[in-house]
This record gives C-alpha cells, structure tokens and sequence, in this order.
C-alpha cells in the first residue's frame, strides 16, 4: 500500500512530510511533490505533517482526485528525490 499527494499540494508544496518521511519517498515536481509508491511504507508519518491535507491512503483519495494515484507513480520516477525542508510556494 501507499500514499497519495493530491490536488490540495499543488502550488504550495509544503515539505513539512518530506522531514520525518524515515525511507526518503518523496520527490519534488515543479509545482508539487509526489509519493513513490514502491518506496512508501505506509507509515503514515507524513499525513499530519501536510498543512493543507494533500496526503491520502491510496484506498482513500476523494474521487475527484483519483488520477492522483497514476500520476504520483508515474512523476515520481522523473522527479528527484527531496529530503530537506524548503521554502513552500505559497504561504
């Protein structure tokens, strides 16, 4: 299993999950981040660390952002990794 940064990330991608994220899962798109899911543990570590509730079990993405899951799988293997804090896009 895994989870899902949806629609509620884009153009703010906080990187508050990325820091206690304890298998480095997360990689950084222009305008949002995205889960590898053959690297998420499932963990949950990141879920209450999102500010803006981005973060779903696969099994829970709302319906509108169902084609979060493909595109998380497919980006995060074009993306590079993120495992440091940044500046946000928004505040």
């Amino acid at each position: 299993m895994t989870h899902v940064v949806a629609e509620p990330c884009f153009g703010c991608k906080y990187t508050d999950c990325v820091v206690v994220c304890p298998v480095e899962c997360f990689y950084e798109g222009e305008q949002i981040l995205y889960i590898h899911p053959d690297e998420c543990i499932d963990c949950e570590a990141c879920v209450p660390e999102c500010p803006v509730e981005a973060i779903f079990h696969e099994d829970n993405v709302p319906e509108e952002w169902e084609g979060f899951t493909a595109l998380n799988a497919e980006m995060a293997s074009q993306c590079e990794v993120i495992t440091e804090k940044k500046e946000p896009l928004c505040d």
